[in-house]
């Protein structure tokens, strides 16, 4: 019984602590993300593939500790990342998990996403292993693409 009581605090200690801990993981000096195959301005076809670029850093699964790393996020129709009064927030706990904001934990490099028709924004946003951006967000530029 005292085995099972400490392994949920001890779970339970971690998972209130671990953001705290991530918050300040250093991103590699000039590392970059970008879309590889969808630039601004594209008009493309529903579903959308999209395929993540990252230069100067690795990819590793959320929960790996490992230097210079980090997996994608995909923030879908918001303002651009440090806009909004959320990503503040975000730079302490994590990127929240909604239909604006897409997490690729595993280390995932691309995607196929459903977009409605209409202009829509995309922008990726790499997170430490606690789904957290780096103590210098590593993000891309905010791109418009159309669906048609």
């Amino acid at each position: 019984m005292k085995t099972n009581f400490f392994a949920i605090t001890l779970a339970a200690t971690l998972a209130i602590t671990a953001p705290a801990f991530a918050e300040g993981t250093p991103a590699a000096d000039g590392a970059e993300v970008y879309f590889i195959n969808i630039e601004d301005g594209a008009t493309v076809k529903s579903p959308v593939k999209v395929i993540f670029g990252l230069s100067g850093m690795g990819v590793a699964p959320a929960g790996t500790e490992a230097e210079n790393t980090g997996h994608h996020h995909l923030l879908i129709n918001r303002p651009a990342f440090g806009e909004s009064d959320e990503d503040k927030e975000a730079l302490e706990n994590g990127l929240p998990a909604d239909e604006n904001h897409v997490h690729f934990g595993g280390g995932q490099t691309e995607t196929t996403i459903e977009l409605e028709p209409g202009t829509h924004t995309l922008q990726m946003v790499l997170g430490d292993l606690y789904h957290v951006p780096h103590s210098e967000p590593v993000v891309s530029e905010v791109i418009t693409i159309t669906v048609e």
